[in-house]
C-alpha cells in the first residue's frame, strides 16, 4: 500500500466517523425512509478528495452502521452509495465541484429514489408506496446536503486538503 491510498483511506475513515457520530442528531424520519442530509455533503467532499471508489465505500460504511445503530434504514443503501459514485465519476470527467453536486443530486434524489422502490416493496414488505413516492423524498434531502457540500468545499480549505492527499 503506497502513501497516497494510506491517505485517502484515512481521510475516508474520518469522514465516516463524522457520519456516525453525527447521524443520530441529524436524520429523521421521511416516509418510510429515515433521511439524512449530511450524508450527501460527506458524498459530495469524499468524491471531490478521494474519488469516487473510496467515497462509495464510505457511503457503504456508514449506511451499514447507521442501520446497525438504529438510525438508518436499507433504503440508505441504494442512494448513497450510487450517489457518492458518480458524484466522484462527474467530479473526475468535469473536474467541478458542481460536477460532484450534479451526481450525488441525480445518483442519489433521482436514480437512487427509483431504485429504493423496489428495495422497500421487497425488503420491508411496502406495496403501499407509489414508485415516485421516494425520489419526492429523497431530492429535497440530497439538494441540501448536496449543496451545503459544495459550500463547504468553496469556503474551507478543501482544494488544499485535496492536493494534499495526492502527494
Amino acid at each position: 500500500m503506497n502513501n497516497v491510498e494510506l491517505k485517502k483511506m484515512t481521510a475516508t475513515a474520518i469522514f465516516i466517523a463524522i457520519g456516525v457520530i453525527l447521524a443520530p442528531f441529524v436524520s429523521f424520519p421521511f416516509g418510510g425512509a429515515r433521511v439524512f442530509p449530511l450524508q450527501h455533503l460527506i458524498n459530495v467532499l469524499l468524491a471531490v478528495l478521494v474519488g469516487w471508489r473510496y467515497s462509495t465505500a464510505g457511503a457503504f460504511c456508514i449506511s451499514s452502521i447507521r442501520m446497525a445503530m438504529g438510525v438508518g434504514t436499507v433504503l440508505a443503501y441504494p442512494g448513497s452509495m450510487i450517489g457518492a459514485a458518480l458524484a466522484g465519476i462527474l467530479y473526475k470527467r468535469t473536474g467541478s465541484i458542481w460536477g460532484a453536486v450534479v451526481g450525488e443530486i441525480v445518483g442519489t434524489g433521482l436514480l437512487g429514489g427509483l431504485i429504493a422502490y423496489p428495495v422497500a416493496a421487497y425488503v420491508l414488505d411496502s406495496k403501499a408506496v407509489a414508485l415516485w413516492f421516494f425520489i419526492v423524498a429523497f431530492l429535497p434531502n440530497t439538494c441540501l446536503g448536496a449543496a451545503c457540500g459544495a459550500l463547504l468545499y468553496r469556503f474551507l480549505p478543501v482544494r488544499k486538503l485535496a492536493g494534499q492527499l495526492e502527494k
